[in-house]
């Protein structure tokens, strides 16, 4: 019986990259929209019909749900994305396929990022707001993207993928 990698395996490299380039570029980003374009003075600025950037922190999760300004509240959701930041970096080293564990970097990267936000600010900065004939998308940054992207493709990866099964 071949023993399964636990904390390391042939495809981690691939996630911990783009985990570490969606970490960097996100927090990058909204530093610079934080310190150096400073958003909160300048928004709303549409940058084409239907895309502004805006400042808004969001002190829940996704779509602001569960929102609370409580520091245990706070905490409990950092932890929450440090426990699940440690199971993805487990199931990214368990990987046979590039796709799969460059999905699992983006959604770690992002979910890290996030993370961060929380640490450092008390809630996550986001920035971008979708908006077309008087429906309004909730805001969002680009650690959100890169979760989003990767939960879709591990979507797909689940719907389409095919086990190669040992018993006949």
């Amino acid at each position: 019986m071949i023993a399964r990698p636990v904390m390391w395996g042939r495809l981690s490299a691939v996630g911990a990259a783009l985990a570490l380039l969606t970490y960097m570029v996100d927090q990058a980003h909204k530093w610079y929209m934080i310190k150096v374009f400073d958003i909160a003075r300048h928004q709303p600025v549409q940058v084409m019909p239907g895309f502004d950037l805006v400042m808004v922190w969001n002190y829940g999760i996704s779509y602001g749900w569960f929102a609370s300004h409580s520091q245990a509240t706070r905490w409990i959701l950092i932890v929450l994305s440090v426990a699940v930041a440690v199971l993805l970096w487990v199931w990214l080293a368990r990987q046979a396929k590039a796709f799969v564990a460059a999905a699992i970097g983006l959604v770690l990267g992002g979910a890290l990022a996030n993370a961060t936000d929380r640490l450092l600010h008390g809630a996550v900065a986001d920035f971008f707001h979708l908006y077309v004939a008087g429906f309004s998308w909730y805001v969002f940054n680009i650690a959100d993207m890169a979760i989003v992207a990767g939960v879709l493709v591990l979507m797909y990866d689940s719907v389409t993928h095919e086990e190669k099964r040992t018993d006949k």
